[in-house]
């Protein structure tokens, strides 16, 4: 139950960030051939609906073992080593999420008034003072009237209320994204530990349409 609801959150929120790209694209061809008009913030929204379905997809595609890869050594070795290979992949796929997020998250932090980690590979702590750019804007995105409560949480007594979406709200997807993707490499971890899998390649798409092409030849034989 628990992995269907996730399941249904995340398929939920790819599906719509699909139909949002598709619909302002839509729009704005009519807007710009119909109308000789332009809807000017189309663009820079698209551009970051296609950032956030690209990273949230990312790890939803390692849950579901979706993302394709190359078994051709692990097939070849028996199963201790075949289980052995697994682990060192999925390590040095934990380093790199590990990094991702130490990066996502010292690159959005201080677009949120927050403090960025010190240290180049591993956080060191955070530093007493930093250079705050919560007050940074997007392009041309205008800031809805629903997400003013914003100016509160990222403006100083002084600073003028933001025209455009504060930098802080699509620039979350980069810490987001990179938990998301860590606690993936993690499960994936524990399932080759206990043995229930040997590998993080489990998607073999050209396999089952050969399979399938093969099948509708003899159909047709």
């Amino acid at each position: 139950m628990h992995a269907n609801w996730t399941d249904a959150i995340e398929e939920t929120l790819i599906a719509a960030l699909l139909g949002l790209m598709t619909l302002l694209t839509f729009a704005n061809v009519i807007a710009r051939y119909v109308f000789n008009s332009n809807i000017l913030w189309a663009l820079e929204l698209t551009v970051f609906a296609f950032g956030w379905l690209v990273l949230l997809g990312a790890s939803y595609a390692v849950k579901k073992g979706m993302h394709l890869g190359v078994d051709l050594v692990i097939n070849a070795v028996q199963p201790r080593a075949r289980r052995a290979l697994g682990l060192v992949s999925v390590a040095c796929c934990i380093a790199f999420a590990f990094l991702l997020l130490k990066g996502g998250y010292d690159y959005w932090a201080v677009f949120a008034d927050l403090p960025p980690t010190e240290g180049r590979w591993f956080p060191l702590g955070f530093p007493e003072t930093f250079r705050s750019q919560s007050f940074y804007e997007v392009n041309d995105i205008p800031l809805p009237g629903f997400l003013r409560f914003i100016e509160g949480w990222l403006l100083y007594p002084g600073d003028p209320p933001f025209e455009k979406v504060p930098k802080a709200i699509p620039y979350i997807v980069l810490p987001l994204s990179a938990v998301l993707l860590l606690l993936r490499f993690l499960q994936a971890a524990w399932r080759i530990w206990k043995g229930t899998t040997d590998r993080l390649v489990v998607s073999h798409e050209v396999d089952d349409e050969l399979a399938e092409t093969r099948a509708g030849e003899r159909e047709m034989d």
